[in-house]
């Protein structure tokens, strides 16, 4: 069986197609620009096609990826009708789409309408099912696959913010969590890496890039996570500041004359490691100018590892402890320096790192040393192959 995963965005596409008996990528590739001067990229049988294609929409860029899916030289499917089924991530399902869920036009309706929750991310979802729908025909299924809804069964007590109730009533306003397919994915194969059932793990997942987050996954489920009602909650990022007191921000918006936006803006775009550092939002970055001596970017650096760890301490109580530490993301699969700082500070659970494992990357393994009471494990994370089974889950009921 063969399943599309769409990722769209508002001018872009990316694609994976998964032969489902063998958990195989086909073929991948992106649509870039589209709407503009398009760049179409398509890798398929060790080999890779780049060409400028202009894509005046989402439907037309979805015509692209088919015809060279079928494609005689490029091609890995003869016909699309081979294709079971369409998986799209989708960013917010708030408490609308608690799980995978087939989508129709009624659905659809409803992502729409939870475009205040994610305005960036929401929107071009809806665009690229119903692109895909339009080219493909109603009879192929399309299941949208929401980054929120594996934290969405976690306890009131972690996810309830301690304000007017009537504002969650009225507005929604929660704790939901993000990078959710990655952290449910990762849970997943540290289970089958340990060589345990789920049920039996408290595992505490580490999802670090650029955006970070932390999760709590008590017997493979949610209990909490570190993002909150939007990505910016929890740890420092990138640029995002993550956890403040929330009077900084009226304190600043006063001092400095700024809007509700403008404020949004800095501790959005302009905060966390770049704010700390003034020089980049890129820990490699960071890394090579604190080897230089620069102060401001070995407290960002040092500040992140805290964070972290502080995180790790705080799911461990929370889950009355914790069996196994999963790193995973950009920084979490690449960056051995980072995790041995995180895992020294937490030391005091049982963790001790094996230096020669730590230094090693590209592929699931246990880098802790034999006779570790908490297991640490370095796990790649594969969002679309997550995405594919979960399709096939609901189109398997």
């Amino acid at each position: 069986m063969k399943i599309l995963v769409i990722n769209a965005g508002s001018s872009s596409l990316k694609y994976q197609l998964f032969d489902m008996d063998r958990s195989e990528v086909l073929a991948k590739g992106l649509c870039e620009r589209i709407g503009l001067d398009g760049c179409f990229t398509h890798k398929a049988k060790g080999e890779e096609l780049v060409l400028e294609e202009t894509m005046n929409n989402h439907s037309e860029a979805i015509k692209l990826v088919m015809k060279y899916l079928t494609d005689e030289k490029w091609g890995v499917i003869s016909d699309i009708s081979e294709i079971s089924a369409v998986g799209h991530r989708a960013v917010h399902g708030a408490e609308k789409f608690v799980e995978a869920t087939l989508m129709d036009e009624e659905k659809l309706a409803i992502m729409d309408s939870l475009a205040e929750f994610a305005p960036l991310h929401n929107p071009p979802s809806v665009v690229g099912i119903r692109a895909c729908m339009e080219v493909m025909g109603e009879d192929v299924p399309q299941v949208g696959v929401y980054d929120t809804a594996f934290h969405y069964g976690m306890p009131k007590t972690a996810a309830i913010y301690p304000i007017p109730y009537e504002y969650y009533e009225k507005y929604g306003i929660r704790r939901y969590g993000f990078h959710g397919t990655s952290h449910g994915f990762v849970a997943g194969e540290c289970a089958k890496l340990l060589g345990k059932a789920p049920e039996e793990l408290n595992i505490v997942t580490c999802h670090l890039g650029n955006g970070s987050s932390i999760a709590a996954v008590k017997g493979g489920k949610c209990v909490d996570t570190s993002m909150g009602f939007t990505p910016l909650a929890g740890l420092m990022m990138g640029t995002r500041c993550g956890d403040i007191d929330p009077a900084v921000a009226t304190f600043i918006m006063n001092k400095e004359g700024l809007t509700p936006d403008q404020m949004s803006d800095i501790m959005n775009k302009k905060s966390g490691a770049l704010g700390v550092s003034g020089v980049s939002s890129d820990f490699r970055d960071l890394a090579a100018e604190a080897e230089k001596g620069n102060e401001r970017c070995k407290l960002a650096l040092d500040m992140f590892c805290y964070q972290v760890s502080k995180y790790i301490g705080a799911y461990a109580a929370a889950m009355g402890g914790v069996d196994a530490i999963v790193f995973t993301a950009g920084i979490g699969e690449n960056n051995g320096v980072i995790r041995e700082k995180i895992i020294k500070n937490v030391e005091f659970l049982g963790t001790k790192l094996d230096a020669e494992k730590n230094a090693q990357r590209g592929f699931a393994q246990v880098v802790s040393e034999e006779g570790s009471r908490v297991q640490v494990c370095v796990i790649p994370t594969n969002e679309e192959l997550a995405i594919a089974q979960q399709t096939l889950k609901v189109i398997s009921k």
